[in-house]
């Protein structure tokens, strides 16, 4: 099964590349990560960021893992990114990109993407310069994909989140973004969805359901991020937690219904810093064993009985 654990559970505790890959092999029992930028920040200098990928890339080695895909990280999700509101802002986000795609080769990954940005209240709230930061993130994106193919992957993905000053926030304008990048880009663009993204209350409203976005989207998704979320927030539980209420295994029922088995799956569940080591540990063990139970047994009795 294309079941992994983004290392987002690793950050600020066991960043240590032989740590985390012990545990993600023997504690969780998995074979697939997610890096996240957060362990490696592309901006560091050259000599130490390739030192360090390189430990990453032994031990993921060394444990038998597979680096499926890198991506952006909580820190990067705090800037505005490609869609800042001034030009030098997404040149600095489009030289970090860039940066970072040297980071995912050089750990062995093949695909590398996050959200790509946010705009500012005044820029979203004024159709031209709505326009204008749109067109400017179609160029960047077909820049970047330039530079992700010298870098050696074979994919971006482009992570759809619920906020509506973001691009893209909605299964339509997933579509449309794609649709409008025909043409401009060197390697595939795929999208990431998030289930605590794509169920979002507040912003989708009650009926939300995750094969809306399964079946609008389906070949155009490159993975998807796996969550316990209450679907008013974006939660990033774990479980057990009595506040949330995603089911796994219907999830896994409309993936397969979807045709989307083969996609990769990765528990993405990030902690408070301040919350103890032990819980941590202990909340992402049981998580993973849930989600395996749930989503990978799902799929393997539906296939043992068609």
């Amino acid at each position: 099964m294309n079941f992994g654990v983004n290392l987002s559970f690793a950050i600020k505790r066991w960043p240590e590349p032989p740590v985390w890959a012990r545990m993600v092999r023997e504690t969780l029992g998995l074979n697939l990560v997610q890096f996240t930028y957060d362990l490696l920040d592309p901006w560091w200098p050259d000599s130490i960021r390739h030192t360090m990928a390189a430990e990453v890339r032994n031990a993921a080695n060394d444990w038998g893992i597979v680096i499926e895909s890198a991506f952006s990280g909580l820190a990067n999700y705090c800037f505005d990114g490609l869609l800042h509101p001034d030009a030098s802002g997404r040149r600095a986000s489009l030289e970090w990109w860039k940066r970072a795609f040297d980071v995912a080769a050089e750990v062995g990954a093949k695909a590398s993407g996050g959200p790509l940005g946010g705009m500012s209240v005044t820029d979203a709230s004024d159709p031209r310069r709505r326009d204008e930061r749109y067109r400017d993130l179609l160029e960047a994106v077909g820049e970047l994909s330039q530079a992700a193919a010298v870098a050696g992957l074979e994919r971006l993905q482009v992570e759809c989140t619920p906020l509506a000053r973001e691009i893209p926030h909605t299964v339509e304008q997933g579509r449309k973004f794609l649709d409008d990048l025909e043409g401009r880009c060197k390697i595939p663009v795929k999208l990431l969805v998030d289930i605590g993204h794509a169920l979002y209350q507040p912003l989708y409203g009650p009926k939300a359901h995750m094969a809306e976005w399964l079946n609008a989207l389906g070949p155009s998704i490159g993975a998807f991020h796996l969550q316990n979320t209450d679907f008013q927030s974006d939660s990033h539980w774990g479980w057990p937690d009595n506040r949330g209420l995603f089911d796994v295994a219907s999830f896994a029922s409309d993936v397969r219904q979807a045709g989307l088995a083969d996609i990769p799956v990765f528990l993405e569940i990030i902690y408070p810093f301040e919350l103890a080591d032990e819980a941590v540990l202990a909340n992402i063990t049981s998580s993973v064993m849930h989600c395996r139970q749930h989503y990978a047994g799902e799929l393997i009795e539906k296939r043992q009985t068609a």
